[in-house]
């Protein structure tokens, strides 16, 4: 009999798991306040080497140096946060809801540091640069913080089917895929049309043509934020959030995970 099994039978015979859950989630929590603090640290001080009138579009041309080091700094974030979701629990959507969980609170708690700080976002509607990977994500401050807001709350209700073994189900799984590429649109779109108006697609993430695309880059100025696709894709958030307060509240399907 696998942990998993056991821990099945413990449910069903309406036995509580052992009172670790709580505590995970605790420091689950704790870590991505943490890293919010060295995220919005890290900022503070590039904005103070490229910025010190304030950060404003167009951006300042990095050198490729520079650019590598921000790339590979974001992905160590994201495997940071993914080994904080894999210590605080066991199972695999429990570990997803975790992850999810971790992101959004690491991405409000930035926000927060930032404006506690130096004052920075001046309003909800402030324009920041949100992510690089696969490309530069642009878009107003608001925006991420709803993402953050939905994700925190699909991470609990995520974990509430997977405490009972039960599986979102497949309608579930595809209005959240939806939801992310659609969003990943809305925040890539304006930039990367600007982009190719000058280079092909793998000409981005070419080395050869790198400084060519960065002096490019750093006269892109956002005008126009894509609310209807962002708000198309808030919307398959929300019908998942639905139905899986629903199952959460009626007992679900008795599937496993």
């Amino acid at each position: 009999m696998t942990a998993d099994d056991a821990a099945r039978l413990l449910v069903m015979n309406g036995v509580k798991e052992k009172p670790g859950r709580f505590a995970g989630w605790l420091w689950l929590t704790v870590g991505a306040v943490a890293m919010g603090y060295v995220e919005c640290a890290v900022v503070v001080y590039l904005r103070e080497i490229h910025y010190p009138d304030g950060f404003r579009f167009p951006l300042m041309p990095v050198s490729p140096e520079v650019m590598f080091t921000e790339l590979i700094r974001e992905a160590a974030t994201l495997l940071m946060l993914a080994a904080f979701a894999l210590l605080a629990k066991r199972r695999s959507v429990e570990r997803l809801a975790a992850f999810i969980y971790g992101f959004a609170v690491w991405d409000i708690c930035y926000y927060l540091f930032l404006k506690l700080m130096i004052g920075w976002p001046q309003s909800w509607l402030t324009w920041d640069i949100l992510f690089l990977i696969p490309v530069t994500w642009v878009g107003p401050v608001l925006a991420p913080v709803i993402n953050s807001v939905t994700m925190i709350i699909m991470a609990w209700l995520t974990m509430g089917m997977a405490v009972h073994y039960r599986n979102p189900g497949w309608p579930v799984s595809f209005m959240i895929l939806a939801g992310v590429v659609i969003t990943l649109i809305a925040y890539t779109e304006e930039y990367t049309r600007f982009m190719l108006q000058e280079f092909r697609l793998a000409e981005l993430f070419s080395a050869t043509r790198y400084r060519e695309a960065s002096e490019h880059a750093a006269t892109f100025i956002p005008r126009h934020f894509r609310w209807d696709l962002f708000l198309l894709g808030e919307a398959f958030f929300v019908s998942a959030l639905v139905i899986l307060y629903r199952r959460n509240k009626k007992g679900g399907t008795k599937r496993e995970i």
